[in-house]
């Protein structure tokens, strides 16, 4: 908190001053300018490759700077964060009220991991008051947008499980990747699809702010799920594509710390997906429709459609983030382990060993945070993982199909210290077959899971 006191004090202005767009054959490049005054400027920006795309809006289209403009908002975020200043100033475009309120709402929520990581102690009225000095205001837009389907794939099981899930769709269906990596890429080709029709979206951090975080300044979690939301909009504008069919769970909506709001997939909840909707509805543009197709769905009956895939996926998917820019389980995080953990009553134990490299079961390192993962700790790991309950009904079932003088060294620990948390074969059968109807799916898509 003293530090968080201490920048604000010294940088009490954050600064939204313009946005750019190149629009050549060869790329589409949105640069946006912030700078927090003095002296601290940041330039960071969007490419996208144009490939062959026949784009169904072009670069004067009302709802291109819209977007635009709205990309810059959520980028501003990350930049903002290093120094926290109470005053954020909008120069690039016109919000109205409730717009305004709509988005500290999201900065709030979606920082709220950064700020309890950083002991920073505020309340949503404090933490930032945004300024709109500008009348360049924008207005929704109609696009004549054609029944298909955006599908944003990360490389993880839930993204593969939707490109199964709407294979019957293939014709209907573009994918898109921001920051194309390996296991990405991987999940695109296996499922059949191929480098002329992936919609490709290229980041660039400012590396002003990496500097800056070296030196000390404010560093930590933002909602980078609410950031690809406006730039698959982004790309389903362009494309004249309708639905943008996220791969989200219901298990995200449960939070990180027990008795709070503090959930680190904040962005990937039912609660910002409806905020987003209703959103993206009023103000940018009514004929594009944001959802997920597996918020129905658990982890655990996401990892049971997985491993029902044929294994040409094993080997190549991936959801550790220590390990992504090796495109490599690192066997020793809290998403390696969870991961391991729901998939274990569906792939044996060797096949499990294959996929991350070692039994990560047998590993006495990882027993602090498989005690995160299971709710005996207040808080669980800030990292994309499942419910506390369906974990344990992950491992409950584990323990019912491994003989209890085989268990490896974790399975048998839990059996041993924690017998109460093992559920009845009866609960473990009404998770697995569980239909949650909290969702935005279109009726058309209900059958698809």
């Amino acid at each position: 908190m003293k530090k968080f006191n201490e920048l604000r004090k010294k940088y009490p202005e954050f600064v939204y001053h313009s946005f750019d767009i190149k629009w050549s054959d060869n790329d589409i490049e949105i640069q946006f300018k912030f700078s927090i005054p003095p002296d601290i400027h940041f330039r960071p920006s969007i490419i996208i490759p144009a490939k062959k795309f026949d784009f169904k809006i072009g670069a004067d289209h009302p709802v291109v700077k819209n977007i635009a403009f709205h990309i810059g908002m959520i980028e501003l975020v990350s930049y903002w964060k290093c120094a926290c200043p109470a005053a954020v100033i909008v120069e690039a475009g016109a919000l109205n009220a409730a717009q305004v309120q709509w988005w500290k709402k999201l900065y709030f929520k979606g920082l709220g991991e950064f700020f309890y990581v950083n002991d920073i102690e505020i309340d949503i009225d404090l933490f930032m008051d945004i300024q709109v000095q500008s009348e360049a205001s924008f207005n929704p837009s109609t696009l004549d947008n054609a029944a298909k389907n955006l599908i944003p794939v990360g490389g993880g099981k839930d993204s593969i499980v939707t490109l199964a899930a709407l294979s019957p769709m293939k014709e209907r269906n573009t994918c898109l990747i921001m920051n194309p990596r390996e296991a990405s890429l991987q999940s695109i080709y296996r499922a059949g699809y191929s480098d002329d029709g992936l919609f490709e979206i290229h980041r660039r951090i400012d590396a002003k702010l990496l500097s800056l975080n070296k030196a000390g300044f404010l560093n930590g979690h933002t909602p980078f799920s609410a950031m690809l939301a406006f730039n698959a909009a982004f790309a389903a504008a362009l494309l004249g594509v309708r639905f943008i069919v996220l791969s989200n769970e219901a298990s995200a909506n449960e939070s990180t710390v027990a008795n709070t709001d503090i959930n680190h997939q904040y962005s990937k909840s039912l609660e910002f997906e409806r905020d987003f909707h209703d959103y993206f509805r009023n103000y940018i543009s009514p004929d594009i429709y944001y959802f997920s197709l597996l918020r129905p769905l658990s982890e655990l009956q996401i990892a049971r459609k997985f491993a029902a895939q044929d294994d040409r996926f094993f080997s190549i998917f991936k959801s550790c983030n220590v390990g992504s820019k090796a495109d490599i389980w690192c066997g020793k995080c809290s998403k390696c382990l969870f991961v391991f953990i729901i998939l274990a009553p569906f792939l044996d134990l060797q096949k499990l060993q294959k996929i991350f490299g070692a039994n990560l079961f047998e590993d006495e390192s990882l027993w602090r945070i498989f005690r995160q993962l299971i709710g005996v700790e207040d808080v669980k790991p800030f990292d994309c993982v499942g419910t506390v309950e369906e974990t344990n009904a992950a491992l409950s079932m584990a323990l019912h199909q491994n003989p209890a003088a085989e268990l490896p060294l974790l399975l048998r620990r839990y059996r041993e210290e924690f017998p109460d948390l093992i559920l009845s074969p009866d609960r473990v059968n009404a998770l697995l077959n569980h239909f949650n109807h909290d969702h935005l799916l279109p009726e058309s898509f209900k059958k698809f899971i």
